[in-house]
Order: structure tokens, then C-alpha cells, then sequence
């Protein structure tokens, strides 16, 4: 089981969507739970087709976030 502070969302830099650990991606089919690591380097994002890459995470690393702010 991931640990909590590895299941933060990631926003993809296209066309805005959002992976949310806690749903998954069923068009990707990701399953619930699964964090943004553990997804395949293969992936797409549902809505425009972007890879992984192209995405952002919202929080943890590279973020830009400073943790407690």
C-alpha cells in the first residue's frame, strides 16, 4: 500500500485533467489507490492524449510546494 504522502493528484499541463489517486483513471485503466509513480511510463491522459510526462504534480515532489505551507 502507498504511503499517503505519495498519493497526490497530478494535473496534466493540455488540457487541465486531473488524476486523482483516490479514482483512478478507468479509461486508463488505473485502478483506485494507484499513485502517480506506479503508473506506467506508457500512459495517457484520458481526455487529450498526452503522455505522463506532461503532467504536473499538484503536490509532492517537484511541486513547487514547500510541505506544512
Amino acid at each position: 500500500m502507498p504511503n499517503p504522502k505519495e498519493m497526490y493528484q497530478c494535473q496534466g499541463n493540455n488540457c487541465g485533467y486531473i488524476y486523482n489517486p483516490e479514482r483512478g483513471c478507468k479509461k486508463g485503466k488505473v485502478d483506485k489507490g494507484t499513485c502517480w509513480a506506479e503508473i506506467p511510463e506508457d500512459y495517457k491522459c484520458p481526455s487529450c492524449g498526452a503522455g505522463k510526462k506532461l503532467f504536473r504534480p499538484l503536490a509532492g515532489p517537484g511541486a513547487g510546494v514547500e510541505e506544512g505551507s
